[in-house]
């Protein structure tokens, strides 16, 4: 379940709406046996507070990512880490603030209650929706290269409870008689040439008897958070809803940008002087490194990042950046991991060339290869270039065109549905990235 996501599935909303009252409820409890239940009302906001940390526990152990915690195995090992950390956090929370603590022995008793609860819990939610009776049943109209891509993510994922029961090819004269015999819930229409070639007055009729019926492009998008590109159509992009950033969010992105970078840079002064000197000393040459990149509208401007190659890493034709690249220094492969590189992009952000988020800012070489090989690419420069993206949290480490294309399909997934809501969602993702190692680098 993705914080914030435009499409979150039935099944991870009802997990984390449960798991909001089975947390608080276990410490409601455990408060009631050892005799607090006089405080219980008052300490409402202390219970809050429990379960709130737990919960974002569980959230970056991906607790609430169904497709990857769908064992039980893979469960126990998850809810046992976040449990762990949960528990440290408030443990230290409760040593520096000892008036947030509810009562003595409190919490490892609603530990082990809440514990046992979302077990259970679980359990049975496993094998409950592991029932092929309960999945949607989508028939496939088309059996090209797109209907494939939409059926693999289907079948990978488990999130949405989606099982594919055939694939028809569009020219099929008996769409509703196959509706009726497969029992189908979902029509996905997935040709890429639908001129003269679709049933529609079949699907009509499917829809009209309430068959749900869409293309593969809307399937996609809320399967994956990004958008299938391969056989996108300008009339797509043009209708459907989204792409249009209101004044209003604008102005308000904007503001949130200036309070966060004045924030950061305040309380990062001490930690960006160190990587300063640090870098000096590691390696010759200047602590900055200046760039030339594409920003909003195509407009060029310079982004600043404190320097992790040697000082001659790159003269003549530039080149993509490798993991394991030889050129990063010792110190530059510490502060590449940690994003400390990073932190001199706030000035970047108080100058208005950037945002904290939004798709990152690539070279003017780079954007013109890619324009000629990628279809829409320039369209990812219809907002400010990011500190961070939903690319660089959904997506590991890229290093070629085909990498390109894929963050691609996440930047305009983003610039779809741009709002403050998802941008503090990649925010809070972000941390998990630093925490974890994952993503963009």
């Amino acid at each position: 379940m993705q914080l914030f996501n435009r499409y979150v599935s039935p099944r991870g909303l009802t997990v984390f709406g449960l798991e909001i009252l089975l947390i608080s409820g276990s410490v409601s409890i455990a408060a009631r046996a050892h005799g607090a239940d006089a405080n219980v009302v008052a300490d409402l906001w202390k219970i809050a507070l429990v379960t709130g940390l737990c919960q974002v526990c569980f959230y970056y152990n991906d607790l609430y990512d169904l497709t990857v915690v769908h064992s039980t195995r893979e469960l126990l090992i998850r809810l046992l880490q976040a449990a762990g950390a949960a528990s440290i956090i408030i443990a230290c929370l409760y040593l520096v603030m000892p008036s947030l603590a509810i009562g003595n022995g409190i919490f490892v008793s609603s530990l082990v209650i809440f514990l046992a609860a979302i077990i259970t819990w679980r359990l049975i939610f496993l094998r409950f929706t592991s029932s092929s009776q309960l999945d949607e049943r989508i028939l496939m109209v088309g059996t090209g290269p797109t209907a494939r891509t939409i059926a693999r993510q289907i079948q990978g994922q488990h999130d949405f409870g989606y099982r594919v029961v055939g694939f028809v090819d569009e020219n099929t004269d008996n769409l509703l008689q196959l509706v009726h015999d497969r029992a189908v819930d979902r029509i996905v229409v997935a040709v890429s040439d639908r001129r003269g070639r679709l049933p529609l007055g079949e699907l009509l009729e499917a829809k009209l008897s309430g068959i749900e019926v869409e293309d593969a492009t809307t399937i996609y998008e809320r399967l994956t958070g990004k958008i299938l590109i391969d056989d996108l159509k300008p009339s797509w992009m043009i209708f459907s809803n989204g792409f249009v950033v209101s004044r209003a969010t604008r102005v308000l992105k904007r503001a949130i940008d200036l309070v966060l970078a004045a924030i950061v840079l305040t309380l990062g002064a001490p930690l960006m002087l160190l990587t300063a000197i640090a870098v000096r000393l590691d390696s010759a040459g200047p602590i900055l490194y200046s760039q030339e990149r594409v920003g909003e509208n195509g407009r060029l401007f310079t982004v600043y990042k404190f320097r992790s190659m040697r000082a001659d890493a790159e003269t003549g034709t530039p080149i993509w950046a490798q993991t394991g690249d030889t050129r990063i220094t010792r110190v530059g492969r510490f502060i590449r991991a940690t994003r400390l590189d990073e932190l001199p992009q706030l000035w970047n952000i108080l100058k208005g060339a950037m945002s904290f988020v939004g798709p990152r800012p690539e070279r003017p070489f780079f954007v013109d290869q890619l324009k000629q090989e990628i279809p829409y690419y320039q369209q990812r420069h219809a907002v400010k270039p990011g500190l961070t993206g939903w690319a660089q949290v959904k997506y590991q480490y890229g290093s070629s065109v085909e990498d390109a294309m894929e963050k691609l399909r996440y930047d305009l997934y983003y610039i779809k549905h741009l709002s403050i809501a998802l941008d503090l969602s990649i925010l809070f993702d972000t941390v998990k990235v630093i925490l974890f190692g994952k993503g963009a680098k």
